[in-house]
């Protein structure tokens, strides 16, 4: 090669997209008037919650604290408020029957120990025949991922079902691709694809385990008032790469209270939530009543105001009439 022939020039220019064309597309999207897609998950307090695609939506809490409870609540749920959708889940620590279990409890209000030793009878038998048949009604559309649990697996898991939703309980102990050099290493990875996969256009839902942390008086504890977005174990990349992340903390003084609390929401306001866990039934309901309807017009307000006015009949248990 001579010194007048041309020299190759190395492409540096690096990766961009032009600002006119990102407004182009995004202002077709705003004057579409869709709103993203989410998935109802509960009703009341609980429909606030974000689940959807390209999200990802992060959940831990305290040993106890009822975190895999509250999300196959929010799976069984979900399958019931959205007739289309599927949902496949990943769960290390517990088989698909005992997940069913907790959740027969819960849909037939019998408590989980009886049903954990079949110890039903004829009492039972209209409570646990609904409650089958609500679980028969969504079956072919939840999946288990079975061993290994491992990205890979995960993954063709859910391209095999058509997943639209993924919950991995808990992501400390999936495994990604490669090797890592230790455990915060391993979950930042994981979590790095997880994210792939919301943005493929799946809704991602991850357990997360929490450590201890010290409250005001230096004390090591899991109490709601001292839990962060840096009590989630290994955190790192698990609190940047969330959409939404929750902590669901039990309250040191009532052990049926259980404080969502809302640590980060990256399109919406954080909005706490508490809970009451019925522990013997495996149910969790928020606490807090929905207010009421404002009246629109003059006549319902005046409306409403006679009857907060009026006493409630008393009960006649003499009556004899047909209710």
């Amino acid at each position: 090669m001579t010194d007048n022939q041309p020299q190759p020039v190395a492409n540096n220019s690096g990766k961009w997209q032009s600002g006119s064309d990102v407004f182009a597309t995004w202002r077709d999207d705003v004057l579409t008037g869709q709103p993203p897609t989410l998935y109802r998950v509960g009703e009341g307090e609980l429909s606030q919650i974000e689940i959807g695609p390209k999200l990802v939506t992060l959940f831990g809490g305290a040993p106890g604290a009822g975190k895999t409870a509250f999300t196959m609540q929010c799976v069984v749920d979900g399958l019931r408020l959205n007739p289309e959708l599927r949902w496949c889940v990943c769960n290390i620590e517990m088989p698909p029957s005992v997940l069913l279990d907790r959740q027969l409890a819960r849909l037939s209000g019998i408590d989980a120990e009886s049903i954990r030793y079949r110890r039903l009878d004829g009492n039972h038998a209209d409570r646990l025949d609904q409650a089958l048949n609500t679980l028969e009604a969504i079956a072919d559309r939840l999946c288990f991922v079975r061993p290994p649990f491992d990205l890979a697996n995960i993954a063709a898991a859910c391209d095999a079902f058509g997943a639209d939703v993924l919950t991995l309980d808990y992501i400390q102990r999936i495994t990604p691709p490669g090797q890592h050099g230790d455990r915060r290493g391993s979950v930042d990875a994981t979590m790095n694809y997880l994210r792939q996969f919301a943005d493929a256009g799946v809704a991602v839902v991850v357990v997360a385990a929490v450590s201890r942390q010290k409250d005001k008086q230096g004390r090591s504890s899991y109490a709601g008032d001292s839990l962060s977005l840096a009590s989630f174990r290994e955190s790192s990349e698990l609190e940047f790469g969330a959409d939404d992340a929750f902590i669901l903390a039990p309250d040191a003084n009532d052990a049926e209270t259980v404080h969502m609390k809302h640590l980060k929401a990256r399109h919406t306001q954080p909005r706490d939530v508490l809970l009451r866990f019925d522990r013997q039934r495996q149910s969790f309901t928020p606490t807090t009543a929905t207010p009421p309807a404002k009246p629109d017009g003059k006549l319902q307000a005046a409306l409403a105001n006679l009857w907060n006015q009026t006493e409630a009949a008393p009960d006649d248990d003499n009556s004899g009439g047909e209710q």
